[in-house]
Order: C-alpha cells, then structure tokens, then sequence
C-alpha cells in the first residue's frame, strides 16, 4: 500500500463549524484516513494529519485547501503563532512504499492547482524548493501576512504556483515535502532534570558549549563556558544528526525525561539514540525505565528498531512482522508510561481497514466462504494463499537452521532467506484479497453507465484498466510463488536437514500456487482486446511455468534423496 502523510496548519483555531467543515472536506474523500485534528485557540490554528495513497492525499489536500479559503478571512486573523495564509502550510511526507521524488512531485502538482484554480500564491519548502532560500520554512514566512503585500512586489519572492498578487483573504501557502518528525521521550528513574538535560546536551545534534570541569560538581552544566575571542561559546557537537533534545521534569509521572524530536529517523534511528541514553544514564548512575512516542510512528522506524534487538540478542530477524514490533515495545520500554497499542501508534496499522478481510477470517470461515456459491473468493485467492503457506514454510526451515548448533557460518544466509521469506509471505497474504477485490472490480465497472459517448468512453477505459489488474494481480502471484520455490532450492541444499520435507512441501504448494495463478491470468487475458498485450502476456506466463516446473523437478528430487538416505 503506498501511503503519504499529510499535515496542513489551518489559522483557525477557535471556530469549531469552520474546523468541521475543513475536515469533513477532507475526509469526503475516499482511501483517506483521518489520524488528528488538533485545534488550538492561542495560536488560532489547527494542525490536522490525514493519510492514504497519492491520489486520495492530493485530491483530499486540495478540498482542504479550497474549503479553507471559504471560511477563512487572513484580514481578520489574529493568532500567537507565525502565519502567512489560511492554509499556512501543506507537507507531505512519505511513509510506506512511496519514494521522495512522488511526494515532491505531488507536492509541485498540488502547488500549481491551488495556484491557478484558486489564485493563491505558493511557495515550495523543504525537499520540494526550487531555490535555495526557500528551503526554511521561517525563511519563507517572514513578515508574516501581514508582510506579505509588500514581499509580494519584490522579485525575489515570485511564488512558485500562483499570481504574484496579494490575496487578502486566503494570503499565502507553503508546500512542499518533508520528512517524518518523530516525537519521542526517553525515561529516567530521577527527578532532577538537570541531568535529563546534561544527557540531552550529548545527544542532540547542536551538541553543547563547551565548559571547564567544576571540581565540585560531576555535572558538566556546571562549569564555567569556555568562550571565543568574539565572546561567543564554543560547541561540542552531539552525537547524533538530524536530532533535537532537550531535558525536563515531568510532573504527571514524577520523572525527569529526555523530550526527543527525530527529523529523520532513517539518519539517526530511534534505537541507536536510546542505546545511547541508557549508556549516559549509567555513566551518570541513573538508568533509564523506559519511553514514549508522542504521536504516531512509521512501521518501518519500529522494524528497524525490533531487527536490532532480535540481532543483538543472536535470535533470527526473520520472524512475522508482530514478533519483530514486539522485539521493539519490549526492548525500549514503549509500555513504560502508558500501554503501546500498535493499532493506534503505528500509521499504516491506523489506516488498516477491519472490513471482512479473507485473511482476517478463521481458515474453517475461510473454508466455508469460499464453498459458497460465490464467483469470489475463488482460484486465484487460493493461488496466493497456497504460495503465503509456501514462504510461511520457508520461513520457518530458515529460523530452524538459524537456531541449529553446527550452523553457526549460516546464520547471516538464513536471516536473509528468512527475512526475504516473511516480506513474500505477506505480500502473498495481501493479494489474498486483493484477488478478490481486482474480481469484484470487473464485476462493478462493467455495470457503469454507458448512455451517451463520453459516458462510454469513461467506461471503456476503466473495464480496461480493471482487466488488466485482474490479470497483473495473479501474474505477481505466480512470479512470488517462483520466488518460494528458489528460496527452497537454497534450503534443501544448506537448511537444517531435520525440516528437509518442510522446505520440499513448501516447493508443493508454492508450484500449485503458481500454477493456479497463471490458470487465472490466461483466463482473463481474453477481455483485453489488444492482440500484442495478449501475446506477450502468454508467452511470460509459459516462460515462468517452464522455469519453476523445472526447478521444482529439480527440488523434489533433492527433497527425496535426503529424506531416503
């Protein structure tokens, strides 16, 4: 599922209707999710976080935007908080299976609507700027709204969407793609918070200044601070880049804590600063007890996380996906303060849909639906659950050798077979359903009205686009399923040979998975009716039914000569 967050700061924050009818704009799109409306009557501005794929987040930021600078007046607003438009500011930020390069695309293709189709000036922030000065977002909001008639007429400061003319009622907008804050505090089993600072200072990218040793005091923020010439501190760099400390008491909790903000948690990851501060806090003889997440948290910053511990601790990390977040929740103290709750911390499990899902059902419910006398779910279903049962296998043969004495120079080939095994068993999980659904796609655009030409026309291009998903569904199934089938290759030859007729049923289904899938896709190849496209199709799927059958004669004969000797 591709996803993107987006976080656009309305300067509404005390009229509710208004607020209401900003979201209800934004959520009146469909594939949208929305995660957080947090108003604020000081600042007179509302932060609000919605996410899903490209197309809804575009569409969904757009009516926002629109909705804003209806029941906005720039002219009247007065707020604590630096402001220069009713949409002040619009990121979008990636979060699973979208590259930067598509948000800062979107970013630029949003940016021009909103300018043209609304005659607001836009400006281009972050990763999305397209002149060095502009990168800041104070940068950019300088002089604020009330500056902005005067920028305006200054050259330099040309939007890059939009008329160079001031709008009085919406102002401006800033827009761009940037990366994924991560807010996040670390416990300590003190009260001074002195210390929470002095264990901040060294974390922090901005490090701290540089002071002389109190001999009186073991606290580095005593000493006096060693100046330049110009009189200005000298500073130590922290450790990490890309992160912002600081130190504080807690009065709720009755504990000093280390307040963290990650800009990029891919640079400095959220384990590696914890592992720091548990090191720090010894040093200083405090420990740490544990942390929070403020907000919410990419799944990929919790695997990274979970793969650490589950490697430091010599367990495989080619386990299911629950087992590595429990790795993570565990060994950074996530419930420390208050329970983690998966479903509500992580982002893409928040925009999970709980409809009836195949895979959510029992395998006897699952059993049962598919007995029915439904056309869906059908073979193709079947195909992907046959190769997820095939990598769920291969998965389990690889964790069995990981942990098999004798297997030690292994070990790294096995986590990898492991890891690749569980990334195909849930892809395969996944198209499960989505087999189901590409079915029932067919099934309602094939009823869409087709009265006059343009209707028609519409029609025509959406059975096409349908039919083809329908067939690129099962085609990735087939090619996963060979995928199992090399993997086990690999397994019989090096894998524990305890677990040898696993790794060779595993080549079973995978084979049935493949076959069955590749059934599916030269089934509905006839509903295109593009001669080439058929042809080509057909030769790729005899191409990879060639392929694995000859491999998979090729495993079973090795399965076989093992389990006979």
């Amino acid at each position: 599922m591709k996803l993107i967050e987006c976080v656009p700061n309305f300067s509404e924050g005390k009229d509710l209707a208004k607020i209401k009818a900003i979201t209800n704009a934004i959520e009146s799109v469909d594939g949208i999710t929305l995660l957080d409306v947090d108003p604020g009557a000081d600042t007179n501005r509302t932060v609000v976080t919605f996410v899903g794929n490209p197309d809804a987040v575009g569409e969904a930021a757009y009516l926002g935007i629109k909705t804003a600078t209806e029941v906005i007046d720039m002219s009247k607003h007065k707020g604590a908080h630096p402001r220069m438009g009713a949409t002040d500011v619009c990121p979008f930020i990636p979060i699973s299976n979208v590259s930067d390069e598509e948000c800062i695309d979107l970013s630029k293709e949003i940016g021009q609507r909103v300018g043209e189709e609304l005659s607001i000036p836009v400006y281009l922030y972050e990763h999305s700027a397209q002149i060095p000065e502009r990168k800041s977002l104070p940068d950019i909001r300088e002089g604020e709204y009330e500056g902005l008639a005067k920028k305006l007429k200054d050259v330099k400061w040309k939007p890059d969407f939009g008329p160079a003319e001031f709008n009085v009622a919406a102002g401006a907008t800033v827009m761009g793609m940037r990366d994924f804050l991560i807010a996040y505090n670390i416990n300590l089993n003190t009260k001074d918070h002195r210390l929470a600072t002095d264990i901040a200072f060294e974390l922090r990218e901005s490090g701290r200044s540089k002071r002389k040793p109190d001999p009186d005091s073991p606290n580095l923020l005593d000493g006096e601070i060693i100046r330049n010439f110009d009189g200005s501190p000298i500073k130590v760099p922290g450790m990490f880049k890309e992160v912002k400390c600081v130190g504080w008491y807690i009065d709720t909790f009755k504990r000093a804590q280390i307040s963290i903000n990650f800009n990029n948690y891919k640079v400095s990851s959220i384990h590696d600063v914890y592992d720091a501060a548990c090191k720090l806090a010894d040093e200083r003889s405090i420990r740490v007890t544990g942390s929070e997440l403020v907000g919410l948290i990419p799944l990929e910053a919790i695997l990274m996380a979970g793969r650490h511990y589950l490697a430091k601790q010599r367990r495989t990390v080619g386990v299911p996906e629950e087992d590595i977040i429990q790795a993570a929740v565990q060994s950074l103290g996530l419930n420390d303060v208050t329970p983690f709750i998966a479903e509500e911390k992580i982002i893409e499990y928040a925009v999970k849909e709980s409809a009836d899902e195949l895979m959510s059902m029992s395998a006897q419910g699952f059993v049962n639906e598919l007995s029915t006398n439904s056309p869906a779910p059908g073979g193709g279903s079947v195909s992907a659950l046959a190769g997820s049962l095939g990598a769920a296998l291969s998965s389990m043969v690889a964790a069995l050798t990981h942990e098999k004495k004798g297997f030690i120079a292994l070990k790294p080939e096995m986590d990898k077979i492991g890891v690749e095994a569980q990334t195909i068993k849930d892809r395969l999980s996944f198209l499960v359903d989505e087999d189901t659904n590409a079915f029932n796609n067919v099934m309602e655009v094939n009823r869409m009205p087709a009265s006059n030409d343009e209707e028609a026309k519409v029609k025509d291009r959406a059975i096409r686009k349908a039919n083809e998903y329908a067939i690129d569904v099962p085609f990735e199934v087939a090619n996963l399923c060979k995928r199992v089938i090399e993997l086990v290759d690999i397994l019989v030859e090096k894998g524990n040979p305890n677990s040898v007729s696993d790794a060779g049923v595993a080549a079973e289904v995978a084979l049935a998975g493949l076959r069955g899938a590749s059934m599916n896709v030269l089934i509905n190849l006839p509903s295109i009716d593009d001669e080439k496209y058929r042809s080509e199709k057909r030769k790729e799927v005899d191409g990879l039914i060639q392929a694995a059958e000859a491999l998979h004669k090729i495993v079973y004969k090795k399965t076989l000569n093992i389990i006979n000797k």
